[in-house]
């Protein structure tokens, strides 16, 4: 099973657009770079002023000379880190961050304005925009003297997955950066110091626990509630404050239209949940001090949504589009109000045990194997 997680290898070869004639995904109907920009400078044109959009080229752009494109909305003392598309092939998720980023620059609701009131938000609708273009899941490596991709011992061009590119061992201790843009956008991050991050992925096709209706939306979160490292985080605060997160997301959209959400697990017959230090929401977490530029350690709970199918193995239908962009746009909206609103502090952390869950074994991890539970 390959996961957005990375626990396969992933394919390293750009692939074309996926089409055909039973409605798979044609990539001429979801976001590229250039729509993304078009879009970005639209939503803050027409907000007047309540967007404002920046790129990040003084802390540097892409492998392949891209620039970072970042949203910023809100006038709140807690700021909300959200990132899209860390992945290339998994482009509604861009598309769901610019749809909540159009609503907060133009809709006067009151859920809106409690948002827009109380947290300052930063959103990067397409972290990998190198991916997004090749529709590979990882990007590959430019040398930056010649242009010319990066090669490996065989003579292949070399690829990264950026999410596993905020490296960092188990004391905080941060290494890796292999690719620019891991560099300018974790600067950036130590800058702005978010209270709170959210990672929107995609996943492969899965089952639903209890019946064999397919996962359209997980929940996640990197270092295991409960498990062998987010309890000692922040004397136990995080381990609180991820789930109480995710289930007050999952409490607010489980009626929504054909929607059928799980906590994320992986594996095959035996199930595992992830204890990983090495994805970039568990950096935040763990507070990663790379080239001195964390020295004061700032952390903030994290989390991930995952969303079904990809746009490089052409398994999302055209008409699936739309609901699960939808699905996505009222997840991020209801995680963003559940800040905003503080309701998310008085939800049970134990409620997350209510949301569906494969049975799992013991833990997948980075830095120790499978942890087995006894």
């Amino acid at each position: 099973m390959v996961t957005s997680f990375g626990f396969a290898a992933p394919r390293l070869v750009p692939s074309g657009p996926s089409t055909d004639n039973e409605g798979q995904t044609n990539l001429s109907s979801t976001i590229n770079y250039e729509k993304m920009i078009k879009i970005l400078n639209d939503i803050e044109r027409t907000s007047k002023g309540t967007v404002e959009v920046f790129t990040l080229d003084e802390y540097g752009k892409s492998e392949q000379g891209r620039s970072l494109y970042v949203a910023k909305v809100g006038e709140g003392d807690t700021k909300v880190w959200v990132q899209a598309s860390i992945h290339g092939d998994e482009q509604l998720v861009s598309e769901a961050v610019l749809d909540v980023l159009k609503t907060l620059g133009s809709n006067g609701a009151k859920d809106v304005q409690t948002i827009l009131d109380n947290v300052t938000i930063y959103a990067i609708p397409m972290y990998n925009p190198d991916g997004i273009e090749m529709n590979t899941r990882s990007t590959m490596l430019i040398d930056q003297d010649t242009g010319e991709p990066l090669l490996d011992q065989d003579g292949d061009p070399r690829y990264i997955d950026l999410n596993r590119d905020w490296k960092v061992d188990l004391m905080g201790e941060g290494f890796g950066f292999v690719a620019s843009e891991s560099r300018a956008l974790y600067e950036f991050w130590t800058e702005v110091k978010p209270d709170f991050a959210l990672d929107m992925h995609h996943q492969g096709i899965k089952e639903m626990p209890d019946s064999n209706k397919s996962v359209s939306f997980s929940l996640g979160i990197s270092l295991a509630p409960n498990g062998p490292t987010l309890p000692g985080l922040k004397d136990g605060e995080y381990n609180d404050l991820t789930r109480q997160l995710q289930s007050y997301v999952y409490d607010d959209i489980k009626d929504y239209g054909y929607s059928h959400i799980d906590r994320y697990v992986i594996g095959g017959e035996d199930k595992y949940e992830i204890d990983i230090v090495g994805g970039v929401v568990s950096a935040m977490m763990l507070g990663i001090n790379y080239d001195n530029l964390n020295e004061e350690g700032h952390s903030c709970p994290a989390v991930f949504f995952e969303t079904k199918g990809n746009t490089r193995d052409g398994n999302l239908g055209q008409r699936a589009n739309g609901y699960l962009t939808k699905q996505n746009y009222h997840a991020l909206k209801s995680f963003l109000y559940g800040i905003a609103s503080e309701e998310v502090y008085h939800v049970n952390p134990d409620s997350w045990e209510e949301i569906p869950r494969h049975p799992i074994i013991g833990y997948f991890t980075d830095y120790a194997g499978v942890i087995v539970i006894e």
